[in-house]
């Protein structure tokens, strides 16, 4: 599987939900800060979550910014190119 794909299936493992008063859905993934969704379905919130999740990841990528090691992935670390 391809880094960035294990990446994200690894971090979607750890996804947490839960039913609010409001009858939405809430996810979030604990280890991502920021990467949370709030749909009417589990269904619509899992994907939502993924697109959120997604977004982060290349942010984060692109500002250098430390990630978490998710799933034996660590993409912090630089593989220099011969």
């Amino acid at each position: 599987m391809p880094v960035l794909s294990a990446f994200v299936t690894a971090a979607m493992h750890e996804a947490r939900y839960r039913l609010l008063d409001d009858g939405t859905t809430y996810g979030e993934i604990p280890s991502c800060p920021g990467v949370w969704a709030n749909e009417p379905t589990l269904e619509k919130c899992r994907e939502v979550l993924q697109e959120v999740l997604e977004e982060w990841l290349v942010l984060k990528l692109r500002d250098g910014d430390r990630l978490p090691r998710l799933g034996g992935v660590d993409l912090n670390t630089v593989v220099a190119h011969a």
